[in-house]
């Protein structure tokens, strides 16, 4: 192992009940939509592309109206990021820089452009991370995004750290060992992970 690339929501901190409340506020005062987002539903989508979220939230929508919810959204999510953060997970921020210590770790997620750079600044552990990949940058699966951030890094043999099927399927694609926590948003099979963490501290010891 000469590396670690981990997941953000779900597996290092949760985002769902801001990033809720902003869509809520951004959606009942910018548009003639009622939809009401819960967080509980979010943690159901998040780890998907954003377009995807956006597609099980507001199905049936004209291309330029989906386009426009979207738009709007994104605007009020980053504006709340500003002000503050998800909620670290019990562990991360004692566990990441002991880790960084001893491995380079790296983030690939399926989040948007800027999603990294808020979680970097808020939790206060960007000096964790030597490098990081997402969707909005790729436009690609997650699969081809690990491969494009090992190719980048010259990364020969990481592991990924996250914690639903998508990012199983991810590994799977780049031919890299998952490492599930369980603590996340999914519920996976044995058969799906090389190794299951209960505790993000619990990596120090694995």
């Amino acid at each position: 192992m000469d590396s670690i690339i981990f997941d953000i929501d779900g597996t290092l901190w949760d985002s769902t009940e801001l990033v809720a409340e902003a869509w809520n506020r951004a959606i009942l005062e910018k548009t003639d939509l009622r939809t009401m987002i819960r967080p509980s539903r979010l943690r159901e989508l998040f780890g998907k592309p954003m377009e995807e979220i956006f597609t099980s939230l507001f199905p049936g929508l004209s291309p330029e109206k989906y386009q426009q919810v979207m738009e709007i959204c994104y605007q009020a999510e980053e504006d709340a990021l500003k002000e503050e953060g998800g909620i670290l997970y019990p562990g991360v921020a004692e566990t990441l820089p002991a880790l960084s210590r001893k491995h380079p770790l790296y983030i690939v997620s399926n989040c948007q452009k800027g999603y990294i750079e808020a979680f970097l600044r808020n939790s206060g552990l960007g000096s964790c991370f030597s490098g990081w990949l997402c969707y909005g940058d790729t436009k690609k699966s997650k699969g081809h995004t690990l491969l494009a951030l090992m190719k980048q890094y010259d990364l020969r043999s990481p592991i990924y750290v996250g914690d639903t099927m998508g990012d199983a399927l991810a590994c799977y694609e780049a031919r890299i060992p998952f490492v599930w926590v369980s603590y996340g948003f999914g519920d996976l099979d044995e058969s799906c992970y090389a190794r299951k963490v209960q505790k993000f501290s619990e990596l120090l010891e694995a």
